[in-house]
């Protein structure tokens, strides 16, 4: 287990334009996977002849929420897309521009979400897959890996969580979940969601105002429909510990928390279970959960070190153009 400590703080704003052009330069294709439990939306960038990359976003993202940080950063996206077709599974209801459900359908357990990433695999005709995943997103992936453990490359977890939740999670969780059902994504929803997943650094104070990516989340939480969001929260809000079937995932796993979350002890105890030979771990100073927005540039290093043991990655032109410009 080997432990990488940043002190680096925020996007580059200067590569931020570069990034957008990259990534929207990459064909994206749209679909609606139909599965026993409902209809998952999946949105796929890159060539499909390469190995996929399965992205799950946490509580009340998306792709672009969650991943658009990760992804606009050009080093990290020129290599993972350089390496892999990226397939972002949106939780039910999560998508951009979902339609509303009603309050009496079918709710997933985490088993069931589960379930439908293998039924996503199937549909795109995936074998084995390399996972990418962000708190409760982190937890539906793992719980994949546990089940279906061939079809796992291997894991990419951030900020994730393994065990039941605490009875303060819990009552927290219960808090939100009513909030939600009856007012919808109002402001206290809104902030304890932030809270989850940002620093007090980026969140501001009094004297400093929010940071970009803080309000810019506060604007797309405003487009979730807040019953999906419900769903998820319950499902998790439900989910068993994991914490005994850990020792047996034989898959690589590498897994970013920042020293700021609130699931930062929940990281450390699944690394403390997960087999040190298979696993390493990386803790992000001044950061909170969601590492793919707020730091996304300290996940690069650890990245190219950990798709190496897979012989995957390859230094893309791009990729080692931007390296000289740096040294």
């Amino acid at each position: 287990m080997v432990a990488i400590y940043f002190d680096s703080f925020g996007c580059f704003p200067e590569r931020f334009a570069e990034g957008i052009t990259m990534y929207c330069k990459i064909n994206l294709q749209e679909y609606l996977v139909k599965t026993r439990c409902g209809m998952v939306s999946v949105a796929l960038f890159g060539d499909q002849d390469k190995p996929a990359l399965v992205t799950y976003p946490d509580l009340a993202l998306n792709h672009i929420s969650c991943f658009q940080g990760l992804f606009f950063s050009p080093e990290v996206n020129s290599f993972l897309l350089h390496n892999f077709c990226i397939y972002h599974i949106s939780p039910p209801g999560h998508e951009v521009g979902a339609a509303p459900i009603g309050s009496d359908d079918l709710m997933p357990s985490v088993d069931d979400l589960a379930d439908q990433v293998l039924e996503v695999l199937n549909f795109f005709g995936l074998g084995s897959v390399m996972c990418m995943g962000v708190a409760a997103g982190a937890y539906v992936l793992t719980l994949f890996a546990m089940k279906y453990r061939q079809r796992v490359l291997g894991l990419i977890l951030v900020s994730p969580l393994c065990r039941a939740p605490s009875w303060t999670e819990w009552l927290v969780n219960k808090v939100m979940s009513n909030l939600l059902y009856f007012y919808g994504m109002c402001g206290v929803v809104k902030e304890l969601l932030l809270k989850r997943y940002f620093s007090q650094e980026v969140r501001g104070s009094v004297e400093e105002p929010e940071s970009d990516i803080v309000q810019a989340c506060r604007r797309l939480l405003d487009e979730r429909q807040s019953i999906s969001v419900q769903q998820f929260l319950e499902a998790m809000n439900g989910r068993r510990d994991l914490s005994e079937g850990l020792r047996k995932l034989h898959c690589r796993s590498l897994i970013f928390v920042g020293e700021n979350s609130p699931f930062h002890s929940e990281a450390l105890h699944m690394t403390s279970k997960l087999d040190r030979r298979y696993s390493d771990l990386v803790e992000v100073q001044a950061c909170g959960s969601i590492v793919t927005e707020e730091q996304p540039h300290a996940m690069l290093i650890p990245l190219e070190y950990f798709l190496t043991g897979f012989g995957l990655y390859r230094p893309s032109p791009r990729s080692f153009f931007h390296r000289k410009a740096w040294a």
